[in-house]
């Protein structure tokens, strides 16, 4: 990590932020991590070739661009986030491989749906694919995917810890099922997998979501995406979807990649926390991503919010406290956690509620951030779906924040020091997951 002057870095492994108190001016945003590697995988299942511009370059995308180059796609890089991916019309080219896809929930899951179905076709008698991620991979739940398509009757089999990756493909036999479930009470993005998959069958098939369904607005993302490559699912109410028969996906021969609408969070809490006016180009008011709602959220704690088509701003000129929140962040689980951050500077005790899926993200979102803030002098109370969190008189100074090989608790602790308070980010290159050159772009804004 390349940081100098006020920023201090001890063997790549720390970086010291120091007390700030002002946070004002302008970042573009990386692309979106939920749409770069969505249309990446669409790209490459589609008929034709694909330009995709403003693609996220994280840790994400890259292993999802070296699996989709292992399973023989040709991928252009065209330098300043441009790529060319030639798609194969529902088909690789390679019917074996051993894919290592890190700890990238938007890989692994939907590339096990997608290469689970062409398995089944008939003239992939010789399939034989591997998935594996780092350690925390094989501790992140993917049992309700693999018994939605076990229901089908893919052949998809565990080859450590049932209900885990990493995960075994091979041929089974012809898929004739016109309807299948899944649960969506876990992860969002087994039914995402789910519905960006089952197109490959070229039958109408109908999705049933068993329990309550967490995390539409990414829901919302696949559909919307999907229909930019040609296929249109009927929803009933995100509880049953219909998928015509006889679609194929078709290049929409360029797409453009919003800015990322959860690392927007952050600016715009700096904004809130620090006065502002903190701006975040790339993702607007006529944005895809739900965690744009994070402004929403932010405004009723008390920031000044400014919407434009491709921009948000976040002030508080007066710097008076946040007020305290206490509601339901189910459709905005990851913009969620700045919230948690920004509790600190409320004015009273702030609870968010029905986030189980923190448990099951890169770590255990909740017992990590509630073991972090109490480091930093918060008093918190957490439940199996919720935390509770009230700030402290003042910030306890030189903290060391353990980030979990999480690169959400890396960022959102990154605000801490905005409370005149230094503070010490361990394995800060952890943000490499989704925003790199997050530190640096924190250092234009903040002093």
């Amino acid at each position: 990590m390349n940081i100098t002057g006020s920023f201090k870095t001890l063997q790549d492994t720390r970086l010291t932020l120091p007390a700030a108190s002002i946070a004002t001016g302008a970042i573009d945003l990386p692309g979106s991590k939920s749409i770069s590697n969505r249309v990446l995988l669409l790209a490459a299942l589609a008929r034709g070739t694909t330009v995709v511009r403003g693609l996220l370059k994280s840790d994400d995308t890259a292993v999802m661009l070296q699996a989709l180059e292992t399973l023989g796609l040709t991928i252009l890089d065209l330098g300043d986030g441009k790529f060319q991916i030639a798609g194969h019309g529902g088909q690789f080219p390679v019917h074996k491989a051993a894919l290592f896809l890190g700890n990238a929930g938007t890989a692994i899951r939907p590339l096990t749906a997608a290469l689970a179905l062409i398995a089944s076709q008939a003239d992939m008698h010789d399939a034989d694919f591997t998935l594996s991620g780092v350690p925390r991979m094989h501790e992140r739940p993917i049992g309700d995917l693999v018994e939605a398509l076990q229901s089908l009757g893919a052949g998809v089999e565990y080859t450590g810890n049932v209900g885990y990756p990493p995960l075994r493909i091979t041929h089974k036999g012809a898929i004739t099922a016109d309807e299948v479930s899944v649960r969506g009470d876990v992860s969002s993005q087994f039914l995402t997998a789910m519905l960006m998959s089952l197109p490959l069958l070229g039958r109408a098939i109908t999705v049933n979501v068993q329990g309550e369904l967490i995390s539409k607005p990414y829901i919302a993302i696949t559909l919307n995406l999907m229909a930019r490559f040609g296929v249109v699912v009927r929803n009933e109410n995100f509880a049953r979807f219909h998928i015509p028969a006889r679609t194929q996906y078709l290049s929409p021969g360029a797409i453009f990649v919003e800015g990322d609408a959860s690392s927007a969070s952050y600016f715009l809490a700096l904004g809130a926390i620090a006065g502002g006016p903190v701006r975040v180009n790339g993702a607007g008011a006529t944005s895809i991503q739900g965690d744009i709602a994070f402004a929403d959220a932010l405004e009723k704690m008390g920031a000044t919010i400014t919407r434009g088509a491709e921009f948000f701003e976040a002030s508080n000129l007066t710097k008076m406290k946040l007020r305290a929140i206490d509601a339901d962040f189910n459709h905005i689980p990851d913009a969620a956690m700045t919230i948690a951050i920004c509790a600190l500077f409320a004015d009273g005790t702030s609870t968010l509620r029905n986030i189980a899926s923190w448990r099951v993200k890169e770590t255990d979102r909740i017992a990590a951030m509630a073991a972090e803030l109490r480091k930093v002098g918060a008093i918190v109370e957490e439940g199996a779906d919720c935390i509770r969190i009230t700030p402290p008189e003042k910030l306890t100074p030189n903290a060391v924040i353990y980030t979990y090989d999480d690169h959400r608790m890396a960022m959102c602790f990154s605000l801490i020091s905005l409370g005149g308070v230094p503070v010490t980010i361990l394995d800060p290159n952890c943000v490499a997951k989704t925003f790199p050159t997050y530190f640096s772009v924190f250092r234009r804004v903040v002093s």
